[in-house]
């Protein structure tokens, strides 16, 4: 299996490098601060295509695949993680449930917005006593008439409350399979929908400069016609949309971890002790060696998994595997790069205290580290 990027890949790559570094870099640590969304930095991210890259042109998009939106995405969270998480969920878990499961009426009503990034989407899954535990959905809908009436809450909902979300995508009980379990839905939720209210946004540890909001919602009436996919597969569609999320998430975290090499080479050869570069010691030396070598096999991970999706191929253990390997060495590698800094990494204008508070995360969202080694044993006959 060959890894080396085609010519256009690379530059892809390297459009998306220089982004970051010359947009994202200089505003972020203000956002973080404030708690504010990068609205300015999202529009120049539309005019770019990064929201349309997997897409097709039919629908507005860029004509792309999965692996170039990952490779746009390690690039962002090498200088910042909030705007790389907005970019993955406006994406994989906003755009591509329409996408994937979508009617044409629905695909033209919400794709052209969306992957033209004038408009965002939630994906409605979580909620505030379900966890990983996404069968044991409690949010129901009832058809009455042409309307489905929608009661329940979702949590930590991402890009679901920003002065450019149009809709979410809500799973929900929709009846009882003839087995007894429940029978689950997804439905389209447009924004300002009576009955459907957005909370304040979250008081996060990390990704502050990110959207995140608990959903409520108490008879909210929408079209029957807004049923997305066919009624009572709402589980398998959120389970292959989160199979593929994984590889995003995993590129991300690939990102982190590379700007902790990034950050830690820079700072080890400008900061002097006892009379020289703190990159002449060995530790040091041996530190940011093993955690090029963790970013780099996390990397392969990903590449690995996301290849054997576009090939049509069985990628699920491969998306667990990439997506734990690549969180567990982005909390390590953010870690040792604070450590390296030493009080300085405990600052917040160094790019790596922010890297440390946005790597745990990684470790949760999408997926708990215990979700994915279940997942890999499963796989395994286990």
């Amino acid at each position: 299996m060959d890894f080396r990027l085609t010519d256009e890949q690379a530059a892809l790559r390297e459009s998306v490098r220089d982004f970051a570094r010359e947009v994202v870099a200089p505003v972020i640590a203000e956002h973080y601060e404030r708690h504010t969304f990068p609205y300015e930095v999202i529009r120049q991210m539309g005019k770019m295509g990064l929201f349309g890259l997997p897409f097709a042109e039919e629908h507005g998009g860029m004509g792309g695949d999965y692996f170039a939106l990952c490779l746009a995405l390690e690039e962002l969270a090498r200088v910042d993680s909030s705007v790389a998480i907005t970019l993955e969920a406006a994406v994989s878990l906003g755009a591509m449930p329409i996408y994937r499961f979508g009617t044409d009426e629905q695909k033209a009503t919400w794709l052209p917005r969306l992957l033209s990034g004038e408009a965002l989407a939630g994906f409605g899954l979580t909620e505030p006593g379900t966890g990983s535990d996404a069968g044991g959905t409690q949010t129901r809908a009832v058809l009455d008439g042409d309307e489905w009436v929608i009661n329940g809450a979702k949590a930590f909902i991402t890009n679901s409350g920003t002065d450019i979300t149009a809709m979410v995508t809500v799973t929900a009980v929709t009846g009882t399979n003839p087995d007894g379990s429940k029978e689950l839905s997804t439905i389209i939720v447009p924004t300002g929908t009576p009955g459907f209210t957005v909370a304040p946004g979250y008081s996060k540890v990390g990704w502050t400069a990110s959207d995140t909001h608990e959903l409520t919602f108490d008879d909210c009436r929408v079209p029957a016609a807004n049923l997305l996919g066919e009624r009572g597969r709402g589980f398998a569609q959120f389970l292959r949309i989160l199979d593929e999320g994984r590889i995003a998430i995993a590129a991300l975290a690939v990102g982190l971890a590379q700007g902790c090499v990034d950050e830690s080479i820079r700072y080890a050869k400008e900061r002097y002790a006892f009379g020289r570069p703190i990159g002449d010691n060995q530790a040091i030396q041996f530190k940011i060696a093993d955690m090029e070598l963790k970013a780099h096999t996390a990397r392969l991970a990903y590449y690995d998994a996301a290849a054997r999706m576009l090939a049509g191929e069985p990628f699920k253990r491969q998306a667990a595997i990439a997506k734990l390997h690549a969180s567990t060495i982005a909390v390590d590698n953010a870690r040792e790069a604070t450590q390296i800094h030493g009080g300085y990494g405990f600052m917040n204008e160094y790019p790596v205290a922010r890297f440390w508070r946005d790597s745990k995360i990684l470790e949760i969202g999408e997926g708990t580290s215990e979700v994915q080694r279940m997942i890999i044993a499963r796989d395994l006959g286990l």
